[in-house]
């Protein structure tokens, strides 16, 4: 049954600040969002920008007539038509460690006048070709890492709260699952102001606190990249279950710069978000969260015509409890096969006692 509760999002971008062309920065997904306010610019993440518009599918039927593929993913057509709604000038682009087609996209933005700035993830994981990335990005911004360094020391004041919203999600049932995902996926670019972000968190919070407590009958983990379906989250909760674990959104906010204390530099904050990296060591920070957070089963989302659909094969045969694969295309409300099977898996999920469902997990 679904909470009682109003669902409170995080606020949007102000459209002051959208309306400066010379301070946006757009990104493609999660970079090291330090390096950019520590030059005194604005990071909007165009993947927020683009599923929060009134008719994204619209926007991504936009960028098909303008000459993109439909063969290719969706996130890809509504970044560029993001981009190109706000004028922006100059994109970061994550041309490794994210989607494959990045690359292309950044070009595009290169021959219709955008500035392109390529950051790679390192994909060994390197310490010394991270440094220099980082390096690499300060550079091209006008700043300094020093200054990026005391701009995470900031934005961990943040992620903080951030973190114990999580925690309020899969420990006292006070969070449903929609905010989990929505605090913590505009992490990527704290909607453009942290100092704002930071006192709508408080403010949310302090409601949260005053909520009772609404347990969900199954406990699910979600695993992959943000989906491209608004309702998904809403769905589930109509069903009696709840996502108490978003993973790639978790990853968003940094949690190892604040729940391990070895965490004191922004090289090795980057250096443990998993995100980038390869799927071994996400599905290790998986599976300690699914101990951890006593998950029932997994809900794995990859996006139609992206990479990540190879590592489902390795995701189901690792993680220790049963996994749902879905496969989405469009931004468009979760259709009827969907629903059915979402409905078939909580369903499964939700005859099976406790403690089997616990000795499926242990052994």
């Amino acid at each position: 049954m679904t909470p009682s509760w109003h669902t409170i999002a995080p606020p949007s971008h102000d459209p002051a600040i959208l309306a400066d062309s010379d301070r946006v920065v757009g990104i493609t997904t999660t970079v090291p969002v330090e390096c950019v306010f520590a030059a005194g610019l604005v990071p909007v993440d165009l993947n927020n920008v683009f599923i929060d518009a009134d008719g994204p599918g619209a926007m991504v039927e936009e960028a098909e007539a303008s000459g993109f593929p439909k063969n290719i993913c969706c996130w890809i057509k509504g970044i560029w038509s993001a981009a190109r709604r706000l004028n922006v000038r100059r994109v970061i682009g994550v041309v490794r460690g994210d989607c494959s087609n990045t690359h292309g996209l950044l070009e595009v933005f290169s021959y219709q006048g955008v500035e392109a700035i390529p950051f790679a993830y390192p994909y060994e994981r390197s310490k010394d070709e991270l440094l220099l990335q980082l390096q690499a990005l300060c550079d091209h911004l006008g700043a300094t890492l020093h200054e990026a360094v005391a701009w995470k020391e900031r934005l961990d004041t943040v992620r903080t709260v951030v973190h114990e919203i999580d925690r309020m999600t899969w420990q006292e049932h006070r969070v449903s699952g929609l905010e989990n995902h929505l605090w913590q996926v505009c992490c990527s670019d704290f909607a453009g102001d942290p100092h704002r972000y930071l006192n709508a968190l408080k403010r949310f919070t302090e409601i949260v606190r005053g909520r009772e407590a609404e347990p969900a009958q199954v406990r699910l983990g979600y695993v992959g990249v943000p989906p491209i379906c608004p309702g998904l989250h809403e769905f589930v909760e109509g069903l009696g279950a709840r996502f108490v674990f978003n993973e790639m959104q978790r990853q968003f906010s940094m949690p190892a710069a604040v729940e391990q204390a070895s965490v004191d530099s922004l090289l090795q904050q980057y250096l443990r978000y998993t995100y980038p990296y390869d799927v071994f060591a996400r599905l290790r920070d998986v599976g300690d969260e699914t101990k951890r957070r006593r998950l029932d089963g997994i809900v794995h989302y990859t996006q139609s015509f992206c990479f990540r659909q190879l590592e489902a094969q390795i995701v189901r045969r690792e993680l220790e409890a049963p996994v749902l694969d879905l496969d989405v295309d469009r931004p468009a409300p979760i259709d009827a096969t969907v629903r059915t099977r979402l409905e078939a898996f909580i369903e499964m999920l939700s005859q099976v006692s406790h403690a089997d469902r616990r000795d499926q997990i242990d052994t």
